[in-house]
């Protein structure tokens, strides 16, 4: 809980605060709005801020405090008919679709975590909390930055079987993604791109390699030890992120059940991104009754599990993790079942 009141001015020469570094991820955001307005205008604002997702848990509290704090400033340069989107100013004022104005919103917020708060995160976590969908998954590009809404079997599985519900469990072990090893996990995988490219200069980044190119690396480029284990990492959970997509839309919950946990492997293993309590609700999770799959969520280092599990199981799973991980760990568990919905929005009240 944080019930601090932080003032600042709105300017470009604005500086990430010391002190009070929740409040970076709303003034990071402000600064990719200031642009937007006339050589003298500025926001001047009083915000209050609630919110009940787990700090530090990796279920995206920084995302989602930088997406509702971007939608709001667009509200009220709305108001004041400032139109805040470069598509806009570089097409006379053409309307934006909903789409793009979800992207562009998850570029600028993601720009404030990594240039304002010093954090080198991607844009998944900005880009669900700005185009969540009620109800469906996103698949999203990094690179075009183009999504697609995801269908869950309509309602049935594959056999038959009702639609599962997600249970999060949180390890109560926080991270902190700006210090420590998230950073080290970046470079290390730029690092083996570099050596992947001098096998297939097509290869950009870790997105453009395949298996073959990874082996190729490791007998002829010097690609090994732990170059070697992230970047088979990152290449196999694209291929799983992929087929996940298509086993969600056929109703295939035993098959994503089984990437869920392939999926939680390659990152204990291979990434190096898991910790004992972690690893520890997830092996609950995986041999409980009803459970179809279970995995580390987030940046890793502490935070949460997801779990796929058929609804009618997930309170006795709940109950369940929360006595064992209180035996195995001696600390309890918070958990809660969930299921997607809609990102970030305007409520009248």
């Amino acid at each position: 809980t944080n019930n601090s009141i932080v003032e600042f001015h709105a300017s470009p020469s604005l500086s990430p605060s010391s002190t009070n570094k929740w409040a970076n991820y709303v003034q990071g955001v402000m600064v990719q709005y200031l642009p937007d307005l006339q050589n003298d205008e500025t926001f001047m604002l009083d915000m209050a801020i609630a919110g009940d997702v787990p700090l530090g848990s990796g279920l995206s509290s920084s995302a989602s405090l930088e997406v509702a704090t971007a939608v709001f400033l667009e509200g009220i340069m709305e108001q004041h008919g400032i139109a805040y989107s470069s598509y806009k100013k570089s097409h006379n004022d053409a309307a934006m679709s909903t789409k793009e104005v979800k992207m562009e919103r998850a570029v600028r917020c993601q720009r404030a975590e990594n240039v304002f708060c010093n954090v080198p995160c991607g844009i998944m976590d900005q880009f669900v909390s700005s185009a969540g969908c009620q109800g469906k998954l996103l698949l999203i590009d990094c690179r075009s930055l183009d999504f697609r809404e995801v269908s869950s079997g309509g309602g049935k599985g594959a056999e038959g079987a009702d639609m599962p519900v997600l249970v999060v469990a949180n390890s109560n072990v926080t991270h902190d993604l700006g210090a420590g090893e998230y950073p080290i996990r970046v470079q290390q995988c730029k690092e083996a791109t570099e050596i992947l490219s001098r096998v297939n200069p097509r290869i950009q980044s870790l997105r453009d390699a395949s298996k073959n190119d990874i082996d190729v690396a490791a007998s002829s480029a010097g690609l090994e030890g732990v170059l070697f284990k992230r970047s088979r990492h990152v290449v196999s959970e694209n291929e799983r992120t992929v087929q996940t997509a298509e086993a969600l839309e056929r109703g295939d919950w035993k098959a994503v059940g089984q990437l869920m946990n392939e999926s939680h492997s390659s990152m204990k293993d291979d990434y190096e991104v898991s910790c004992e309590e972690i690893d520890v609700l997830v092996e609950l999770a995986q041999s409980f009754d009803g459970v179809y799959g279970s995995r580390l969520t987030g940046g890793g280092f502490g935070g949460c599990t997801v779990t796929l599990v058929k609804k009618e199981s997930a309170q006795k799973l709940m109950d369940y993790l929360n006595r064992e991980y209180e035996k195995r760990i001696g600390k309890q568990c918070a958990c809660f079942e969930t299921s997607p919905g809609d990102g970030a929005r305007t409520i009248s009240v």
